[in-house]
């Protein structure tokens, strides 16, 4: 469905006509421009926006199925990027995404999102109240909305960073890390850093283009040359949030193999107190099945002190395995 449609001129929101192409064409000879959003539309609604608007069938397709990487595609009469905004769940620890399109052409920008995890209304509402940079025209709305989806995964990684040190306490604590949860938990934290490395590794490549920063980025059209500082500023925090979600990952790989190193200690220490106890369990039953096979001639059976004698022996036997067991650190 529409969500809001709106004309911009000289950094203002103005009343226009509710036809599209009769918004467009008044927004071009007034020198503004129109910003459609929708969210989640059906083909057929759709489907009139495109026809107006002139858009790519393909960049169509791709607005309407979603489940796109992020990337950036330049056609003849528009451009079209894919973000994919993302959100933390504090009451679930887990992250989830959404996707934006954002088709930009001459006079207009449209925008199409999917899922609940990319509101737009504070991007437009922050841009409404700062004219100077909405008279920059939709370069300046695709730059509010790749500067907002960045910004959000910084929150988003230092949330995932404050779990991975609660992550981190749990398994290197003395009983924590014995826990059955403990590797479902480390499991389930490696998967939310997949999703969110889903999100922000492939956009590195379009925002370096938008913002000219390889040796073989050409100008983009539709988007003005002057922004491209503007967007090496969004570039630099998305390499210090693909960085940080590098490190994240090498981390959770690191305490997973502590942990299961952990657990590989654990069990040679049970089975390391299991076998001196069956050891200290042997003597006795040794002595026992000796004097317990009824020979006639075992000339110790007829002593007097033959059975306090044996059992002296014994407890002597356990007493020095205990003593050498301990000291050994097995019991």
């Amino acid at each position: 469905m529409i969500v809001d449609c709106a004309v911009y001129r000289d950094g203002h929101r103005v009343e226009g006509p509710e036809d599209f192409s009769d918004a467009l064409d008044e927004a071009r000879a007034a020198g503004g421009f129109v910003w459609i959003g929708l969210h989640e539309p059906t083909e057929k609604e759709f489907d009139h926006v495109a026809r107006e608007f002139a858009l790519h069938p393909l960049a169509v397709e791709d607005a309407l199925k979603a489940h796109q990487r992020p990337k950036l595609e330049v056609y003849d009469d528009s451009l079209f990027l894919v973000f994919k905004p993302v959100v933390y769940e504090p009451k679930s620890d887990e992250v989830s995404s959404g996707e934006v399109m954002v088709f930009l052409g001459d006079g207009f920008v449209v925008t199409v999102r999917h899922g609940e995890g990319a509101p737009l209304a504070a991007v437009r509402r922050r841009l409404e109240d700062e004219p100077e940079l909405l008279a920059k025209g939709p370069t300046a709305v695709l730059y509010a909305i790749a500067d907002a989806t960045v910004d959000h995964y910084l929150d988003v990684a230092t949330e995932l960073q404050t779990d991975l040190e609660e992550l981190e306490t749990e398994v290197f604590s003395p009983d924590g890390g014995g826990s059955r949860n403990t590797a479902s938990s480390i499991y389930q934290f490696k998967r939310q850093i997949l999703e969110f490395r889903r999100a922000t590794g492939p956009l590195g490549p379009p925002l370096t283009r938008l913002a000219g920063t390889s040796a073989s980025s050409s100008g983009v059209p539709f988007v003005n040359e002057k922004a491209r500082p503007f967007f090496r500023d969004v570039n630099d925090h998305l390499t210090r949030v693909n960085d940080s979600v590098e490190g994240l990952d090498r981390l959770v790989t690191d305490i997973l193999s502590a942990h299961l190193a952990q657990m590989s200690v654990r069990q040679n220490d049970d089975m390391r107190k299991i076998s001196a106890w069956a050891a200290m369990a042997a003597i006795p039953t040794m002595i026992a099945g000796i004097y317990g096979m009824n020979f006639e001639h075992m000339p110790e059976l007829r002593w007097v002190w033959s059975y306090p004698a044996v059992i002296a022996l014994m407890a002597l036997l356990e007493v020095l395995l205990f003593r050498t067991f301990k000291r050994r650190g097995w019991l």
